[in-house]
């Protein structure tokens, strides 16, 4: 197949979005696909809109992915007749974020413009399918396809989860972009509620929104945190591996995600996971089993869910045993992206 596959920017932008559409894109052309990258530039909301008044669609694919995230840009375009099947790849929808309601029901209505003139759709999760087709009355075909989640590979044994479950002091590590959704700030409320018997990694980018970033030091600073709080930015996989190791807990109290591959790599080396309602946590983590899940910015509840797997070192233990378990069920990637190619081999 000769694919073309739509985006902002490049591929290597660090997000759990850009890594599905990395992956992919790789597995694809392991497999003999030829395909193109298209990049639109990164812009404001507003200035993508006014992509619809000159973009028009290449011609000369045999069918077209579009990152979801791209919808401003594209409804114009779209809009018609298509040379190829268009195939939406779904992450979570913008009017699913936590912000005003007025925001939403505008970003809702132009989502649905674009979502009415697709062919297909993948989905990164059965939650992200749901708001679609909640968003649209649709009989469009389409597939849940969850990202990869083993990019890390095997990295840490049984032996290695019991003698850490009993170590000190308890490690709590925050992974992702440091962004108002990601909820650090919940967290960083969470933690000043905690005795000073622990340390908080916070692994990064600090230039994605960078007021929200400068915000959270300056807190971390004025709460006289700075002993127990460190920055990392981002890291290789080899830093990063170590950091994992080391951590007891993985806690991303997000106010949304469309699906959460972070939970699941930090469950690769048995670290249990505290996600929030909002959103697709609730298809990694089962409440009390293998990780919590909470209320959107409940950052009570949160310092009680850490002071008890500090306290409660068999508690603690049991929770990261079954977190590895609930990794190892998890499909392979390998099997993903076959199945999305043959989902895109129908069209």
């Amino acid at each position: 197949m000769k694919i073309g596959f739509l985006i902002y920017g490049s591929l290597d932008i660090l997000s759990g979005g850009y890594m599905y559409d990395r992956k992919l894109v790789e597995s694809l052309r392991s497999q003999g696909d030829t395909v193109e990258i298209i990049s639109l530039p990164w812009r404001n909301y507003a200035a993508h809109l006014t992509d619809n008044i000159t973009f028009k669609l290449p011609r000369n694919f045999d069918i077209l992915v579009q990152d979801e995230l791209n919808h401003p840009s594209l409804i114009g375009a779209n809009r018609g007749g298509h040379s190829c099947p268009i195939i939406s790849l779904v992450h979570h929808l913008r009017c699913s974020e936590l912000r005003p309601h007025w925001q939403n029901v505008f970003y809702r209505a132009i989502e649905r413009k674009y979502l009415q003139n697709v062919d297909g759709f993948i989905f990164n999760s059965r939650t992200t399918k749901s708001v679609v087709d909640g968003l649209l009355v649709h009989m469009k075909p389409s597939i849940v396809a969850y990202p990869p989640t083993d990019r890390l590979g095997e990295v840490i044994s049984m032996e290695a989860i019991h003698k850490r479950s009993r170590q000190n002091p308890f490690r709590i590590l925050f992974l992702g972009n440091v962004i108002e959704r990601k909820g650090l700030h919940t967290l960083l409320d969470a933690v000043s509620r905690l005795p000073a018997v622990f340390k908080l990694d916070i692994v990064g980018s600090l230039t994605t929104e960078p007021k929200y970033a400068k915000h959270m030091q300056d807190r971390v600073l004025a709460s006289g945190l700075s002993s127990f709080v460190k920055f990392h930015f981002s890291l290789d996989h080899e830093q990063l591996k170590t950091i994992l190791r080391a951590a007891h807990v993985l806690v991303v109290p997000s106010s949304y995600e469309g699906f959460g591959i972070v939970y699941l790599e930090g469950m690769a080396f048995g670290l249990p996971a505290i996600g929030t309602t909002a959103g697709a946590a609730g298809e990694i983590i089962s409440h009390e089993t293998d990780g919590f899940l909470i209320e959107p910015g409940d950052s009570d509840s949160l310092a009680d869910r850490l002071r008890v797997l500090n306290e409660k070192r068999k508690v603690l233990l049991h929770m990261s045993l079954a977190a590895r378990e609930r990794y190892n069920r998890q499909p392979k990637w390998h099997q993903t992206a076959g199945q999305i190619r043959e989902f895109l081999r129908s069209f």
